[in-house]
């Protein structure tokens, strides 16, 4: 997202609450759409809009050319706030709706169900408009080559732009295809990777060019990147660490602790019921916009493990344990898989849910505790939002309990007392929307998210989650073929899976593996990788399609390598293989991983805040990078020791007995366990302490 910003123009409108209201009842006595039949929440929202919406389907692309009409592809998501604006003023609106129907056919995208449909036409616009977001609007050709765009419009301009577009295919048709067709050139280009043909060389000068670089787009009193809004972006804060640790660069490890306190203190972080909002519209992480992602969170555990691992600050374990309880208590369907997000929206308000008068909070808080409450969350005149105050805790427990003559004991039990008693009360109030669809992607990226708060804390509840988890997806998204589906809504497994869908399963497999060290997962992560390679290959560069060699095929065919607010498919993808290669002993995995990441050289090196697990795959292939190999009869015991530490260039192969695995083959001692360190297929002695075992790896 930094270096390819993606700017989100935000009007100010009056909305009548009770007149949408209205009309949306009205709408719902009076019309209903295709999109009746889908399962995808943000669809069957659009349901009952006059407008007569198409799903993605070859019957509204037949339709369109059929009847030579324009294309309105019009794509979003159900918790996406402006989207839910632009349906009020525009799809609920029968004169604009009559417009639409009259000269095009309409298609509604759920963006999190149709990932390549998305980067196909966010493509488009930014190359049009050097800008993009979402709601996403486009206009093509009957065939789907897009030839205008923006995001969200105020329905007066989308009406006279409609109506300019119809009136242009009509009378300019030419002028118009010609368009199309550079337009749509423009995007197969940005989707295509040209191989980096010069010889292979990771250097870690290089790399310290690029950190030097990144430093100056960070910000060091308040933590994350130096701009507004803040994002939570946990690939590129977990290279920062990494990099901070292995280089010891105190400024730098300085900023990714700065950046974890503010983000907990702050009111992005739900500070009652657990849960990191999708990001902070001011500098000080202080107000959110109040969704709240599975993909944020399921990665802020990892990188609250990482840096509980690293600091060793009890708030980060607290932290861990708040999200997970929430994620338990909201987010975990009955059939076990994961919501894919709440609502920011509460009745037609904004952050309703969570924020609170002052006159609430003193009928929930005991007068004799009213000072101390305040104090501990902010709650001060001149600090409010829009007349509410969004809770904050920037103070730390330490030097809070000390400036009130408490012990940490009797903080804690006061801050647990006013949690509940707040969580109850928000309880009963109009809770936010869910997107109640089960995304492979985003579950398989809490696996690992699961995974890593178990290592860093030893917590059981983590693995028996992440164990969980896994099997749901297992059971329910994998194919008989070894392939996956996208999505599990209303009981039903649908769409096609696409590279991230893959690359995030292989990941969360391996994470298991090392938590669990039932090699299955190990063997499960190899096949599938066998079939990304069968299916999603670019055998000219390396790299791999976001689309199946089976799926229905569109303008382009997209490959994805920006490390965003989720890291790219690829980089993922060069991450997996980097790692099974040592498991397996496989050269080819390991060639096909060093060349992803040096195709990869020229946009790392230019927008290094945009390829955060990129530039970690270049740091572990221009420096170190261990296997810890564990073998005896407590080896369990010693691997659950070391992976206590933060330990980021290392993978971890164990066994209590016997195994052929290449990492641990003829390294069964009866009656001895022993700790391995190797690199570059060497071995240092073998330990048997974990104190012995740190050295080595220092």
């Amino acid at each position: 997202m930094f270096g390819h910003s993606i700017k989100i123009t935000i009007a100010i409108i009056a909305v009548g609450l009770l007149s949408a209201c209205q009309s949306s009842m009205k709408n719902k006595e009076q019309h209903t759409n295709r999109l009746i039949d889908e399962t995808s929440p943000y669809l069957l929202q659009h349901a009952h809009n006059p407008v007569d919406w198409y799903p993605w389907s070859d019957e509204a692309l037949e339709k369109a050319q059929k009847e030579d009409k324009l294309l309105i592809i019009s794509v979003g998501y159900s918790s996406c706030h402006w989207c839910h604006v632009m349906e009020h003023e525009s799809f609920e609106n029968d004169t604009v709706a009559q417009l639409m129907n009259e000269h095009f056919v309409s298609i509604k995208v759920d963006r999190e169900e149709r990932p390549d449909i998305d980067h196909i036409y966010m493509n488009a616009v930014q190359l049009m408009s050097g800008r993009g977001g979402w709601p996403l609007n486009c206009v093509a050709l009957p065939d789907g080559r897009p030839i205008w765009g923006g995001t969200y419009f105020p329905s007066d301009r989308w009406m006279e732009s409609l109506k300019m577009l119809a009136e242009m295919y009509e009378t300019e048709r030419e002028k118009v295809i010609e368009y199309a067709e550079n337009l749509t050139g423009g995007i197969q280009k940005l989707d295509s990777i040209i191989p980096n043909t010069s010889e292979i060389d990771f250097s870690c000068d290089t790399l310290k060019q690029r950190v030097e670089k990144w430093k100056g787009y960070l910000d060091y009193e308040k933590g994350g990147h130096n701009r507004a809004p803040k994002f939570p972006i946990p690939v590129a804060f977990e290279f920062l660490l990494a990099y901070g640790h292995l280089n010891d660069d105190k400024k730098l490890l300085d900023q990714v602790k700065t950046t974890a306190d503010r983000m907990l203190q702050g009111g992005i972080y739900d500070q009652i019921g657990g849960g990191f909002a999708r990001y902070s519209t001011d500098p000080d992480w202080k107000v959110p916009h109040f969704e709240k992602m599975l993909y944020d969170n399921a990665q802020l555990l990892s990188f609250y493990a990482h840096t509980y691992q690293r600091f060793g600050h009890e708030r980060y374990a607290e932290v861990l344990a708040q999200t997970h309880d929430w994620l338990q208590r909201e987010m975990r369907s009955d059939e076990g898989g994961y919501y894919s997000a709440l609502d920011a929206d509460t009745e037609g308000e904004e952050g309703k849910f969570y924020v609170w008068s002052e006159d609430e909070l003193k009928s929930l808080i005991s007068d004799k505790d009213w000072s101390l409450f305040s104090d501990w969350y902010g709650i001060q005149p001149g600090t409010e939002w829009e007349g509410s105050f969004v809770l904050q805790a920037l103070q730390t427990k330490e030097g809070f309990a000390t400036k009130h003559n408490l012990s940490l004991e009797q903080l804690n039990t006061s801050i647990s007392s006013w949690q509940k008693t707040l969580l109850d009360a928000r309880s009963k109030r109009v809770a936010p929307g869910v997107d109640d669809k089960v995304l492979t992607a985003w579950n398989a990226l809490l696996v690992t998210g699961y995974c890593d708060a178990y290592a860093a804390t030893g917590k059981m509840s983590y693995m028996i989650a992440a164990l969980d988890l896994m099997e749901f997806i297992t059971a329910n998204l994998v194919m008989s073929d070894g392939g996956l589906f996208r999505t599990f809504s209303r009981g039903e497994a649908r769409i096609e899976g696409y590279l991230e869908d893959y690359v995030f399963y292989i990941d969360a497999a391996i994470r298991l593996y090392e938590i669990s060290g039932d090699d299955s997962w190990l063997h499960r992560a190899n096949h599938m990788t066998r079939f990304v390679f069968d299916h999603f290959s670019d055998y000219r560069s390396d790299m791999f399609y976001m689309t199946s060699n089976q799926s229905s095929k569109l303008i382009s065919r997209s490959i994805e390598t920006e490390d965003n607010v989720i890291p790219s498919a690829n980089s993922t993808m060069a991450w997996n293989l980097f790692r099974l290669a040592r498991y397996f002993d496989n050269s080819g995995y390991e060639r096909t991983a060093q060349k992803m990441v040096w195709n990869m050289e020229k946009m790392t090196s230019e927008y290094i805040t945009s390829y955060g697990r990129w530039a970690m795959l270049y740091q572990f292939m221009a420096g170190d990078f261990y296997e810890i190999a564990i073998s005896g009869e407590e080896a369990f015991a010693k691997k659950s020791k070391l992976q206590q530490q933060y330990l980021p260039h290392a993978i971890y192969a164990c066994a209590d007995e016997p195994s052929e695995l290449p990492l641990l083959a003829e390294r069964w001692n009866e009656g001895e366990t022993r700790i391995y360190i190797c690199q570059n297929k060497s071995c240092q002695l073998p330990v048997e302490k974990v104190e012995d075992a740190l050295k080595q790896l220092r």
